[in-house]
């Protein structure tokens, strides 16, 4: 699909023609393009769009450069952001001259959101194709903090679940834990997909701003903006290393009381077992069948071996209680 924006004054209108030379376009928006529409932005612009196999390498050269006269810049963009697992997707931007092309076979939030804001008579400026490229990456790191806020919140919300459960069973507490550590890989999964996010637009930003050209040296606003947008993502990317930092720690800390849960019940065993020792040793020398064993004549000798029996077993619990081992 292809949506193309005209300037009107200072903010954007939907075109009803993209091929329309006398229309004032500065924004071709391609979301999941045809090759037909992929061609047609070629011929008005004489670029090359890159394919989807294109935009999502990895290498810096293939995701940052320059050709035919035109800025090519991809970025990865996040959707799903209020579920727990995000699609990740490359987004190409391409500037050339005043106007911009947007590649994307996503639809995240930020885009949708920065046309509507943009197409009030008193909402953005859009002068051009750069102002456009700047308002859609300051919706989406705008996005990227809400979302981070969100996953702190939950975060602290699986920490006060894990150090502030009141579960008395064993058993249920295990899996309580068990079913914590999932919610803490998913968050973690999450946090990772956001931190990716955050350094691919950190280094667009960055690339755009060391390029040197005429249009952009007499733009002050257009500095100002890559220089708010470069602190505001590295300032996102310090606190998703903290949350990180959390993530971490609240796994390490979920695992260690899984084991001590898991220890309380293998101590709960041995401890039986020394107490049960003593007794069972009585039992065994009695119950033996020898021909010469005094004890057996004795008319007080199951008695006295019952208690036997009794006493060797409080003595042990009562002396591991008074030394805290129980």
């Amino acid at each position: 699909m292809l949506r193309s924006y005209v300037r009107e004054d200072n903010h954007l209108a939907l075109a009803n023609n993209a091929t329309d030379e006398s229309a004032n376009i500065i924004w071709h928006d391609l979301v999941n393009p045809s090759p037909s529409e992929d061609e047609l932005v070629e011929g008005l612009l004489g670029i090359s769009i890159p394919t989807r196999d294109e935009m999502e390498e990895i290498e810096l050269s293939a995701r940052l450069y320059q050709e035919d006269g035109a800025e090519f810049m991809t970025a990865t963009a996040l959707t799903s952001l209020d579920g727990d697992d995000p699609v990740k997707s490359p987004v190409t931007f391409i500037l050339k001259g005043q106007v911009l092309v947007t590649v994307r076979y996503v639809d995240p939030k930020p885009f949708s959101v920065f046309a509507a804001r943009a197409q009030k008579a008193n909402g953005m400026m859009c002068t051009n194709g750069e102002l456009v490229m700047l308002g859609i990456l300051e919706s989406i790191i705008d996005r990227m903090a809400d979302v981070l806020e969100r996953l702190g919140n939950d975060i602290d919300g699986v920490s006060r679940e894990i150090f502030q459960s009141k579960t008395s069973n064993v058993t249920k507490k295990t899996r309580d834990l068990q079913s914590l550590i999932e919610q803490i890989g998913r968050k973690g999964d999450f946090l990772t997909a956001t931190r990716e996010s955050l350094v691919s637009i950190s280094r667009l930003v960055s690339y755009h701003a060391a390029l040197d050209t005429p249009e952009r040296r007499t733009s002050k606003e257009s500095k100002q903006r890559l220089k708010l947008l470069q602190r505001d993502a590295m300032s996102l990317g310090e606190h998703a290393s903290f949350l990180s930092g959390k993530i971490n720690f609240l796994l390490d800390a979920t695992l260690g009381l899984i084991n001590l849960e898991q220890n309380q019940i293998i101590k709960i065993f041995s401890v039986a077992a020394v107490v049960f020792l003593p007794p069972t040793l009585v039992a065994s020398i009695y119950g033996m069948n020898f021909e010469f064993m005094p004890e057996l004549r004795w008319s007080f000798g199951y008695p006295l071996a019952i208690m036997l029996m009794i006493c060797s077993a409080v003595l042990p619990y009562v002396y591991f209680k008074r030394r805290g081992w129980l």
